[in-house]
């Protein structure tokens, strides 16, 4: 590969990575309080905490919380899809390509994600979304590692990535974008 066009191919690989972060921000941290609203006084403050494994979703799954199957499907499928990127992104941009070394941040950065949650009081703080979101992100890293096997050669990993975060990424992104604005 070219060095322009490994340049050019860089550039558009991280440009979708910061719109990935800014998208999950968004669906993440502030999907209740924009981060202006933060620092407002009267705005609704929201914490809860669940530290016990797989009650709530457990809850979803038996109907013991009352919320329709479209909640449920977007709590479980969304807290998994979300970080299913972060866990290729991981394997890609780090040199050390461990596959524990990657769950690692994955969790950390989950379980941060979740006491940012419950420390700002924009959300629930939930062991089940970080069981989730680790199994989203454990899926990313296992996704890229079956991409290693099948190409074997780093810079045509790299294309193959850059192909599918423009294939299903963009649309992703642009999809979740006009659902955000026609929400609000």
């Amino acid at each position: 590969m070219s060095k322009n066009n490994r340049i050019i191919q860089s550039a558009f690989l991280y440009t979708i990575l910061v719109f990935y972060i800014i998208l999950s921000l968004s669906i993440i941290i502030f999907k209740y309080v924009s981060p202006l609203e933060l620092l407002n006084e009267g705005r609704p403050i929201f914490r809860s905490i669940n530290i016990l494994p797989f009650r709530t979703i457990k809850g979803y799954l038996t109907g013991t919380f009352y919320v329709s199957r479209s909640v449920v499907l977007k709590n479980i499928l969304g807290n998994i899809g979300l970080f299913i990127p972060l866990g290729i992104y991981l394997q890609l941009l780090k040199k050390d390509k461990r596959i524990f070394v990657s769950i690692f941040f994955v969790i950390i950065i989950s379980l941060s994600v979740e006491i940012i949650q419950f420390v700002l009081a924009i959300g629930a703080a939930d062991i089940d979304d970080i069981l989730l979101n680790c199994a989203g992100g454990i899926i990313g890293i296992l996704f890229y590692r079956l991409l290693s096997i099948l190409i074997k050669n780093d810079d045509k990993i790299r294309t193959a990535i850059t192909i599918l975060s423009s294939v299903i990424g963009i649309p992703l992104i642009l999809m979740t974008v006009i659902l955000l604005i026609f929400q609000n």
